[in-house]
């Protein structure tokens, strides 16, 4: 039996509301404009390591140029800031760079807190988050240092970070076991050294980096070399700053940089920082690398959210 025209009609109009429904359905809201959270969050933890690779090979230039007398003093990731400010579109490049160090430590929040890189709540894992928690606090301290150069570029800024330093050291030396205290934290960045160099030897890089075999061949030694040179760069000031402590002289605390160059001063010194400086833009190198194949990932806990 032949439809009749009112059930036609009826039918025709389901049809056509069914896909005027679909298509609202499927028109992005206002929220779908913005980037999910794992997009955000792999965003900006690639501009963290970026920006940690640009640092790191510009402190590595200035100081290969030191070594081989185009300057007069190394710098370290603090010194190399006051260098990049006096260059033109120097406050350009200091809020680019302290927005990129903010994003590395919110990356080091997201593996010390959330445990992004599933290193587990046994004693080695908790172990490994501590330590990228110490990294990311003293990355937060470069970070804030960047944005309070914006009003302080001058041309004798690394000679305040060292009166700076010493003036701390002094206070500390003022308090009760301040010499002991200030022992204690030659000894902590001499363990931030000796662990980068542990680090350097043992870590298997490869498995965080979501890469071709080949690639991963190529950039790993990058990454051993990096690490170690790293580790032994922070060997020096820690000598100076545990003697402090050993005499109680504020004066013989130094900077990573004037660290470096007494190194530069000793028999075969050029070469010594020669080489500290191509292994810290191995380093440098290996964040750029790490901006680009790291494997990042949402946290649990927020993913669930």
């Amino acid at each position: 039996m032949a439809a009749s025209f009112p059930d036609l009609a009826l039918g025709r109009l389901r049809r056509e509301a069914g896909r005027l429904f679909d298509r609202f359905r499927k028109r992005r809201t206002w929220r779908d404009q913005f980037p999910r959270l794992h997009d955000a969050l792999e965003a900006s933890s690639r501009f963290g390591f970026a920006a940690n690779g640009f640092v790191y090979v510009s402190v590595g230039i200035l100081m290969l140029a030191t070594a081989i007398g185009m300057r007069g003093q190394a710098v370290d990731p603090h010194g190399v800031l006051y260098v990049l400010a006096q260059q033109p579109f120097g406050r350009l490049w200091l809020i680019l760079i302290g927005a990129g160090l903010w994003a590395f430590v919110g990356w080091r929040v997201l593996q010390a807190v959330f445990d992004v890189d599933r290193e587990g709540s046994n004693l080695q894992g908790l172990v490994v988050r501590v330590t990228q928690g110490f990294s990311g606090m003293a990355y937060a301290v470069l970070a804030s240092g960047v944005f309070e150069l914006l009003d302080e570029v001058g041309p004798n800024m690394g000679a305040e970070q060292l009166a700076e330093n010493q003036e701390k050291a002094s206070i500390l030396l003022g308090l009760p076991f301040g010499g002991a205290a200030l022992m204690i934290v030659g000894l902590v960045i001499a363990g931030v050294g000796v662990g980068n160099v542990v680090m350097g030897i043992v870590n298997d890089f490869g498995a965080t980096l979501v890469c071709s075999k080949t690639v991963r061949r190529w950039v790993l030694p990058l990454a051993r070399v990096g690490y170690v040179a790293r580790g032994l760069a922070y060997l020096p000031l820690a000598l100076f700053v545990t003697l402090a402590g050993w005499r109680a002289q504020s004066s013989r605390v130094e900077t990573f940089g004037t660290a470096l160059d007494a190194l530069d001063r000793q028999p075969g010194g050029d070469l010594m920082l020669g080489l500290t400086a191509a292994g810290l833009i191995a380093f440098g190198a290996y964040a750029f690398v790490e901006a680009r194949f790291r494997r990042i990932r949402v946290p649990k806990d927020l993913a669930a959210g």
